[in-house]
């Protein structure tokens, strides 16, 4: 195998490993760990393993008896009519910092299909933070903000590093082009189109 054809293989095995990364990453989605929902179904009950100093305040999210979260509004964008078989990852991100006067949480969600390797639809949500002792909107409590921040900031770092991949494999490509075939007296091969 010559070396144009090693270094073409190894950008193809690492589009084809992670194109998940790279594609949702680009875009500021976390993707593995708790970033999302990979080739599996997840409830929210294993959610709050992240940080277990608050597992009960993050289970308490979920039931209306003291603080917790309410879907306002959702809006989903269809790519293409998925078929089985097939499988999807979903990705959700912080669309806003949150910061500590925030009553809500703007989120945006990615749905990749597998099987067609891009996003087979995206969804924007708007989830209010509720004070059911009160029945009222309340701000983020500070466990809250404290993770979402930080997971804003690793939203940050992955989209930085995805592009940064991206990037790099775009060089790659273009130097193996410039070496094969853009060059002078350079003769595409055009294979069956010829006849």
């Amino acid at each position: 195998m010559g070396v144009g054809l090693q270094r073409a293989a190894k950008i193809i095995g690492t589009l084809a490993r992670e194109w998940r990364v790279l594609s949702a990453g680009s875009e500021g989605f976390l993707t593995g760990g708790r970033g999302g929902l990979e080739d599996q179904q997840v409830v929210w009950g294993e959610m709050d393993s992240f940080d277990l100093k608050h597992r009960e305040a993050w289970k308490d999210l979920m039931r209306p008896k003291t603080i917790g979260l309410i879907m306002k509004s959702i809006k989903a964008d269809y790519k293409f009519p998925m078929t089985t078989p097939d499988t999807i990852s979903a990705y959700h991100k912080l669309s806003i910092r949150p910061e500590a006067t925030h009553t809500s949480l703007i989120l945006d969600c990615v749905i990749l299909s597998h099987r067609h390797r891009r996003a087979a639809a995206r969804t924007f949500e708007d989830v209010a933070i509720y004070d059911y002792r009160e029945a009222k909107k309340t701000v983020l409590p500070s466990f809250m903000l404290d993770a979402l921040q930080t997971t804003w900031q690793k939203q940050e770092e992955g989209a930085d590093w995805a592009r940064k991949k991206i990037w790099g494999l775009l060089r790659e490509v273009e130097g193996l082009e410039k070496e094969t075939w853009d060059r002078e007296n350079a003769v595409e091969d055009l294979g069956a189109a010829r006849k």
